[in-house]
């Protein structure tokens, strides 16, 4: 009998200390460390997470670890939250390996994407950032505001979050990023002098990701506005793409 009990308390602690973190502590942590507010972005030390990056590295670990079929079992808002985190931080992995460097895009070549470099394991699969952010996330949730919470590593990118994407929080937190990039007048604005909405690239590359919230124009309107005549004059606006900043979005000395 007190083999048949010490084997199920085992069994029950070995279930407990591999059961996945969906609080994302140790990415917290790291956010926490490294990532800084810059007026109405935020900005990465790069040179100091690539010279202690042990928590970072044990996040990535973490996120390592989970198998396909543990991933399969956690809610829908779990398995989105755990993705977006995964892109961001497996990003500033790939930034700190090849720093110095300018640009995020300078890591690639004229052949060679940086986010089609296979450098990280996910979910039993060797994989690159695009196979998170495209074969996974796009592909299998109808979810337009996940381009407001995946960070590129650029300025011209959506703010990088200084706290982890949580599936408690997780609509609110997807909500209030595409609030704060849209109201960002260095990425989009609105000229009624010359009734011309100025908006990223974003909405260009991924229009068709926002026609379930009623295309690109509704939903920048309703988010870049309060008053209902302000949204409707942004809504028949001119529409002009601006230029994507792809400069690094790192904390300057």
């Amino acid at each position: 009998m007190r083999i048949i009990l010490n084997f199920i308390v085992f069994l029950m602690f070995s279930s407990t200390a591999s059961a996945f973190d969906h609080t994302h502590q140790i990415w917290n942590e790291v956010l926490s460390r490294y990532v800084q507010p810059s007026g109405k972005t935020t900005v990465v030390d790069y040179k100091v997470l690539k010279g202690s990056p042990q928590k970072l590295n044990e996040y990535l670990k973490t996120l390592s670890s989970v198998s396909k079929s543990e991933y399969e079992k956690f809610s829908k808002s779990e398995k989105l939250a755990f993705l977006i985190n995964a892109y961001n931080a497996f990003t500033l992995k790939l930034i700190i390996n090849h720093h110095p460097v300018k640009s995020i895009k300078d890591i690639g070549s004229w052949f060679s994407s940086p986010w089609k470099k296979k450098f990280f394991n996910l979910l039993g699969t060797k994989m690159h950032l695009d196979g998170i952010e495209h074969d996974t996330i796009r592909a299998n949730f109808d979810e337009p505001r996940i381009h407001f919470a995946v960070n590129c590593a650029s300025i011209g990118c959506p703010s990088l979050a200084t706290e982890a994407f949580v599936a408690s929080r997780l609509d609110q937190q997807l909500e209030q990023a595409a609030v704060d990039f849209l109201t960002d007048e260095s990425r989009n604005r609105f000229d009624p002098a010359t009734n011309t909405l100025y908006l990223s690239q974003i909405f260009e590359w991924y229009g068709d990701d926002f026609k379930s919230a009623g295309g690109v124009r509704s939903f920048v309107s309703t988010r870049m506005a309060k008053e209902p005549k302000v949204q409707e004059k942004i809504s028949a606006a001119k529409l002009e793409y601006l230029d994507y900043n792809w400069n690094l979005n790192q904390k300057t000395d």
